[in-house]
């Protein structure tokens, strides 16, 4: 074996490793892709007879990469939140793998990384999730080891958001909404009315409705017969302004966003919310962090 099939060898020993930092970097699987195909010509370019640690000096180039990425795409949209860049580019990943990666991150996780400015998310993956010193991290943003801790500090508060009730409320919202959740994905009609209230009300703006469905409904068995085949399949539960809600997001891209409202331990009226202008309104912020 020659020089450079040792080389490309080593590189593909740690493919997997940085495909999975450049995902969670990017939250599109051929974006991360070509990340990792840039970190490849970078490394058969470069001199590296002087590194000790080949998979620390290519996590830095590979995160390098992502974070030029990050930015271009920051520079060049004002698009909405519910329509994420990720849409907009050619995206020639296999879908059922890419739905994989995102069950394995997290749709809720990759909806709520889409809101952090570019360093601060580099900062947050490379530290929470693969445990990057942050003086490597200061190398990549080419910031202090201060300052990248303090990036990763502000990132880790956003992600875990402030919730706007005491923790026994929290975790009530969440027991119903988990509950909502199995009974929906279950197809259990029963125990799917069990947690709905008589009363429920279901609001929805335009961009969530289809053709011929009512902007409002009401009754337990009305709304648990639509939500259980529009939404629920693909939702998580997160912390929307502050409260417990829904999002739904195929390959961890923001579709819609629910708003639920817990009375007596039953839901009493959520709404669907899909434009742009009003998803842009909203916080999230994770419940498992």
């Amino acid at each position: 074996m020659n020089e450079h099939d040792e080389l490309a060898a080593r590189f593909e020993a740690d493919r997997e490793h940085l495909r999975a930092v450049a995902y969670r970097m990017l939250g599109s699987l051929s974006e991360a892709e070509d990340a990792v195909q840039e970190a490849w010509l970078r490394l058969d370019r470069a001199d590296t007879s002087a590194v000790q640690n080949l998979t620390g000096w290519l996590t830095t180039v590979v995160s390098r990469v992502c974070l030029d990425m990050l930015r271009a795409r920051k520079a060049r949209r004002e698009d909405p939140i519910g329509q994420q860049v990720s849409d907009q580019v050619p995206d020639t990943s296999d879908p059922e793998q890419e739905a994989v990666q995102a069950d394995a991150v997290g749709r809720a996780l990759l909806v709520v990384l889409d809101a952090l400015g570019p360093a601060e998310r580099v900062a947050l993956v490379l530290h929470d999730m693969f445990a990057v010193p942050f003086d490597q991290i200061a190398d990549v943003l080419e910031r202090s080891a201060v300052a990248a801790k303090k990036l990763a500090s502000r990132a880790r508060q956003r992600v875990q958001g402030t919730p706007v009730v005491s923790p026994t409320e929290l975790a009530r919202q969440r027991e119903v909404v988990d509950a909502f959740l199995a009974a929906s994905r279950g197809g259990d009609m029963t125990a799917l009315l069990a947690v709905l209230a008589p009363d429920v009300v279901r609001r929805a703006d335009r961009i969530a409705l289809g053709p011929g469905v009512p902007a409002e409904i009401r009754g337990a068995r009305q709304v648990a017969g639509e939500i259980a085949t529009r939404y629920s399949p693909l939702s998580e539960p997160v912390l929307v302004n502050g409260a417990v809600g829904m999002v739904v997001a195929p390959r961890g891209r923001l579709r819609f966003a629910l708003t639920v409202t817990v009375a007596d331990g039953k839901i009493a009226e959520y709404e669907v919310i899909a434009e742009p202008s009003r998803l842009r309104e909203l916080t999230f912020a994770v419940l498992d962090y």
